[in-house]
């Protein structure tokens, strides 16, 4: 593969990535780190024409895209098919496919412009488990339902469990990946959902709150 950016601040961009998963305490086999900063790379080059992300400095876009993303693989394990609702350039469906090559990922977006790059990073990628749907959520239907539903900036907890709930298969959980803990969207979704579990996520270089919360219907 052609890396977009300057060998140096890939080699930098790799090291940070590796360091960033060290510190939450997540393994990476050289492969996956590869893969990741590969993804990295392609996504700043899109970035500059696509605008993908309004965060332009590449050092930036490790905490903030990718470790953010990597920080709930171990919440994942549970799951074999899984759908990413909202991804946007992949975030976190991309990141997770990469670190889970026995599982199946499903990437919805309605953002041609960012399901256009999906399609190329998972071409450049090889990425085989993973498959894009340009659509929005209430349209698509799949061949088969879902055991986890990941969300990582889609609606409020009322519109995901709404728009999504057709998705998910029985026994199936929602995931959905929030900043500070969202109080006043749990108590709109109480009256048939409960939070299951909730995590506080630690991601190095971000000050502010993140939570990764399970919600289950009643």
């Amino acid at each position: 593969m052609t890396v977009p950016t300057s060998p140096e601040v890939q080699q930098q961009l790799t090291r940070q990535i590796a360091a960033g998963a060290q510190a939450m305490q997540i393994t990476l086999s050289d492969e996956q780190l590869n893969k990741l900063s590969d993804y990295l790379a392609l996504f700043i080059k899109w970035n500059k024409a696509y605008n993908l992300t309004a965060i332009r400095e590449p050092q930036q876009m490790v905490p903030l895209h990718l470790l953010d993303s990597l920080v709930i693989n171990p919440y994942v394990q549970q799951a074999s098919r899984i759908a990413d609702i909202g991804t946007g350039p992949g975030l976190p469906g991309i990141v997770l496919a990469i670190m889970n090559p026995d599982k199946q990922f499903m990437l919805l977006d309605s953002n041609g412009k960012k399901t256009r790059f999906l399609f190329m990073a998972k071409t450049a990628l090889g990425l085989d488990n993973v498959t894009i749907v340009n659509d929005r959520v209430e349209a698509y239907h799949p061949p088969e339902p879902f055991d986890m539903i990941v969300s990582r900036a889609f609606a409020s907890l009322a519109d995901m469990t709404h728009w999504c709930q057709h998705l998910r298969a029985e026994g199936g959980c929602f995931m959905a990946m929030k900043g500070q803990y969202p109080d006043d969207e749990i108590a709109a979704i109480a009256a048939d959902f409960v939070v299951a579990d909730s995590v506080r996520l630690n991601v190095p270089d971000i000050d502010g709150e993140r939570h990764l919360l399970k919600i289950l219907p009643k």
